[in-house]
């Protein structure tokens, strides 16, 4: 059938342009954040990531050889070398010998000391350092360029990051804890709301629609109002500040979103298929575990999603409700706002700390995103 009257066509683009919108302010983002996790603090504070795969030019301090290394020509202290690494390719477009002044000499200029003599520095970093004295002191000179260098990438970052055991870098504990804190807070809610669902669905009991009224009106409940009296409860009743209770407080806060959700998928399934099974003298539990459980997958997956997604990137909850063995509350969120607060300058690394942190989410969200659609437009139509 044609389309009425032209309104179907437009609105169909405009969903489209919508979708392509929203797909790039989320890809490009986490794009640039992964690229920015593999650059040096050098590259990312000189170039965009979007130019990490070209050349950038960039203000490097350098040091020649110590003194040690020089030898005796012609009555002639002379230091030689080259001011790169090896394997280190660059162009020296300008250069200098004093921070006040890091571009006052060209490629093959020759600048005088301050401790006496001169030094030639070419634009390959090659350099010669000549002394009518003998050179002294335990350091090289120090060299400031302006060079172009070849893109650099690097997993020193992730490293530092992941496995540095003696630094406020290192995120592989808090790794953990935040996964001994996630995978039980999704599970349990998930058990618990597969229960109440099934039994607000398909069993009759006296104050049936009182109960859906009150789940439903739970949603809109903010949980900050609910942070303080439950950790005095948690206190009172011996639970403390633990993984216990933060998987009882997660369990709280996600169960009228978890059996709101169940509930409605459930209430859509076949009544013929459970009426039939009560009939051939199945009791409600293996209904429950043999027909519903299986039928409700897609849904169940769908809350996980949402429910992992909410305590992985919690950092709220895990303050209020958790300290472990450390005395701190050691998860990838709280991390984060420690090296923001103590590395601000030290883009690679919080670049890299904030991938970690959503790389898991991401596994977990590709993983099961064909379960999400389907799970949330349960109910929705017969």
């Amino acid at each position: 059938m044609s389309d009425i009257a032209g309104t179907k066509p437009a609105l169909r683009w405009v969903v489209h342009a919508s979708v392509i919108f929203l797909v790039v302010l989320w890809v490009v983002p986490t794009l640039g954040l992964l690229i920015s996790s593999f650059r040096t603090a050098d590259q990312i504070a000189t170039s965009g990531w979007w130019k990490s795969l070209f050349p950038s030019e960039q203000n490097l301090t350098l040091r020649s050889a110590a003194p040690d290394t020089q030898v005796l020509e012609n009555g002639i202290y002379v230091i030689e070398g080259n001011l790169f690494d090896s394997g280190t390719t660059a162009t020296i477009s300008q250069w200098g010998v004093s921070s006040r002044a890091v571009d006052a000499f060209d490629p093959g200029d020759t600048a005088e000391l301050r401790r006496g003599g001169t030094i030639t520095v070419d634009a390959q970093g090659n350099y010669r350092m000549e002394n009518s004295e003998e050179f002294t002191g335990s350091r090289g000179a120090r060299v400031f360029v302006t060079a172009e260098l070849p893109p650099e990438f690097t997993l020193a970052n992730y490293h530092k990051v992941l496995l540095a055991e003696d630094s406020s870098d290192s995120m592989g504990r808090a790794f953990f804890n935040t996964l001994t804190v996630t995978i039980p807070a999704t599970i349990i809610p998930i058990l618990v709301a597969a229960f109440a669902a099934y039994a607000l669905a398909w069993m009759d009991f006296p104050g049936r629609a009182l109960l859906i009224a009150a789940v439903v009106g739970l949603l809109v409940v903010p949980l900050q109002l609910a942070l303080i009296p439950l950790l005095k409860f948690h206190l009172n009743i011996g639970i403390g500040k633990g993984y216990l209770g933060v998987w009882m407080a997660h369990t709280g806060f996600g169960m009228p979103l978890a059996i709101y959700l169940l509930r409605n998928y459930m209430a859509g399934l076949p009544r013929d298929l459970i009426e039939n099974a009560r009939v051939d003298g199945a009791t409600e539990f293996q209904i429950f575990t043999k027909l519903i459980l299986p039928l409700s997958f897609p849904a169940l997956a769908s809350f996980a999603i949402f429910q992992f997604l909410w305590t992985w990137n919690d950092l709220l909850v895990a303050k209020v409700f958790l300290i472990d063995a450390s005395g701190q509350t050691t998860v990838m969120t709280n991390q984060i706002v420690e090296l923001l607060g103590t590395r601000g300058g030290n883009w690679e690394i919080l670049a890299t700390a904030a991938f970690v942190s959503i790389a898991v989410p991401l596994i977990v969200f590709f993983a099961m995103q064909k379960y999400l659609v389907r799970g949330l437009l349960a109910g929705s139509v017969k």
